[in-house]
């Protein structure tokens, strides 16, 4: 999936490479740059979907889905890169300026590249939604926005045609800020799901699940963090102390139906179940005592 979209992008790109030999737009060479980059994001990505295949080892009991998360930061880094590239050029355009060729061909260029990029940011977001995949669904919304960029240098090639040449080296300027906005909000995401961080939304939806179940009466705490594209939860819940071991056992297994019903990225859930006298986790932790010559010291 990741590899075809990837394809697409190249080969736009590439047809874009050859307008901007002949025109010598700065606009759609800043578009071009950014369109390779984006085709050399599928790398790090498919080698973290292919590794997260491999599945759990002894080792990596969790399997190997963080290195997707690692592959989020090579993204990061080469979109930045492509913008640091982009800016260079456009600024030395601003200095030295230079004629502007072939309108028509530029103004079919930024067309293409727009048509290529919002293919792929529909591939992209469909399947990201189908398998739960942030990191593909927020690659396919920037590819999204790459769309809108071709469209700017569409604007530049009417204003070269209007009699304003600056108007290419101008767009170019301003196709490298939308990049690096997407470079802050893509940092943002990636290094969010490196520290596992999760939407508080996505905690309160779990929480919810969990409570509606028959037999929950509270609650207490609700965990969860993203492994890869996949979703993996810690959740403590009260039940009547009456109930009996197979008894609270019984609404344990039940709220991890429920929780692995209702979120269909949810790859495994811990319920953990209290008395309801003492749900939490505060009581779970053992008073400071000390013993085998130690010193004072708690659990």
């Amino acid at each position: 999936m990741v590899k075809w979209s990837s394809v697409g992008l190249f080969v736009t790109a590439l047809l874009q490479v050859v307008v901007v030999a002949l025109s010598g737009s700065v606009a759609l060479l800043s578009d071009t740059i950014h369109n390779f980059g984006d085709a050399l994001t599928a790398v790090p990505l498919w080698v973290a979907f292919a590794l997260a295949r491999l599945g759990t080892s002894r080792r990596f009991p969790y399997g190997y889905g963080r290195v997707e998360d690692l592959a989020g930061v090579v993204v990061v880094l080469i979109i930045l890169f492509s913008a640091l590239v982009a800016g260079y050029q456009a600024i030395e355009r601003l200095i030295n300026p230079q004629p502007v060729a072939f309108l028509g061909a530029l103004a079919a260029a930024a067309i293409v590249g727009f048509l290529g990029n919002e293919a792929v940011a529909v591939f992209r977001i469909r399947v990201g939604r189908q398998i739960g995949s942030a990191a593909l669904i927020a690659d396919g919304y920037h590819a999204r926005t790459d769309g809108w960029t071709s469209l700017a240098v569409l604007m530049g090639a009417i204003g070269v045609w209007l009699g304003f040449p600056l108007l290419d080296p101008i767009v170019g300027l301003l196709i490298v800020a939308a990049i690096l906005v997407i470079v802050w909000q893509s940092a943002k995401m990636v290094f969010a799901r490196l520290l596992d961080g999760v939407d508080p939304a996505l905690v309160d939806e779990m929480r919810k699940a969990a409570t509606s179940v028959e037999g929950v009466e509270d609650v207490a705490e609700v965990r969860a963090r993203w492994v890869g594209h996949r979703l993996h939860a810690e959740v403590n819940v009260a039940v009547d102390p009456e109930l009996s071991v197979e008894e609270g056992h019984a609404v344990a297994r039940e709220v991890n139906h429920r929780l692995m019903h209702e979120l269909g990225y949810l790859d495994s859930a811990v319920v953990h179940v209290d008395p309801a006298h003492e749900s939490g986790e505060e009581h779970h932790r053992v008073p400071s005592h000390t013993h085998d010559g130690l010193p004072t010291h708690s659990h």
